[in-house]
C-alpha cells in the first residue's frame, strides 16, 4: 500500500533540502528521497522524527489513500 505523502511540500516550505532534513532526523538523503517518492514507507519512529523536525503532525505528512 502506498501512503499519500506531503513530505516534499512540507520540507520545501521549511526551506530544507533532502540532505538537511536527513541530517536533522539522522538518516541518509536517500532515505528521505525514497519516502518522498513512495518507494519506502517510513517506520513510526522516523515518521515522528520527520513531523517533529517539520513542526507538524504525522497526519500532516502522511495519510492513507481514500481506497485503503
Amino acid at each position: 500500500m502506498k501512503l499519500v505523502t506531503h513530505l516534499t511540500e512540507r520540507r520545501k516550505s521549511a526551506g530544507l533540502t533532502q540532505s538537511q532534513l536527513a541530517e536533522i532526523v539522522g538518516v541518509s538523503r536517500k532515505t528521505i528521497n525514497t519516502v518522498e517518492n513512495h518507494v519506502f514507507v517510513p517506520s513510526t519512529v522516523l515518521a515522528l522524527k520527520l513531523a517533529r523536525a517539520l513542526e507538524c503532525s504525522v497526519h500532516d505528512l502522511f495519510e492513507l489513500p481514500q481506497d485503503a
